[in-house]
């Protein structure tokens, strides 16, 4: 009898980002209420650093860039945003981590989630993803659903390669 899996990985595609930061950009340029704040959005590797006029404008740049990234199919997990702080001559300063990828401890309590769906799937942790296998397609479909539910997993989860 034929086997079917599925991978559980936890990525972003990059040039979507780049998307998404260059609308928030065009956005607060021409936005009467970011008019003189001069706001910034500055991606250094896995973080974004927003800089405005004050904290409240800081704040307000971060909404408008998780719209923007929600447009693009950017899952708001991804944005993982710090406190406000006040940075030189009262700007306000937000660092955005970009929270993606599967750790190990992750990986295994992502290992018991799928394991209480049904005890015959077999996850096998592979690096950062997670194999999925069993012999029938519905116990397969029943863990995605039941991994897509859940509210507390701090990552953005994706599933690929279905067999």
């Amino acid at each position: 009898m034929a086997e079917f899996s599925f991978d559980v990985v936890s990525e972003f595609d990059p040039a979507e980002l780049t998307n998404a930061l260059d609308q928030a950009r065009r956005e607060v340029t021409t936005r009467f209420d970011f008019k003189d704040t001069q706001t910034i959005y500055d991606r250094q590797g896995e973080k974004i650093l927003i800089e405005s006029a004050s904290e409240e404008r800081a704040k307000a740049a971060l909404q408008v860039l998780r719209e923007k990234a929600a447009r693009r199919q950017i899952s708001p997990k991804l944005l993982k945003a710090g406190d406000p702080k006040t940075v030189g001559k009262g700007r306000g300063q937000i660092e955005v981590q970009l929270n993606a990828g599967i750790t190990d401890e992750l990986a295994r309590d992502l290992r018991k989630r799928i394991q209480t769906v049904s005890p015959k799937l077999q996850v096998r942790i592979q690096g950062d993803q997670l194999r999925v296998v069993s012999k029938d397609k519905d116990t397969l479909q029943a863990a995605i659903k039941n991994l897509r539910e859940a509210e507390d997993i701090p990552v953005p989860l994706q599933f690929t390669n279905y067999r």
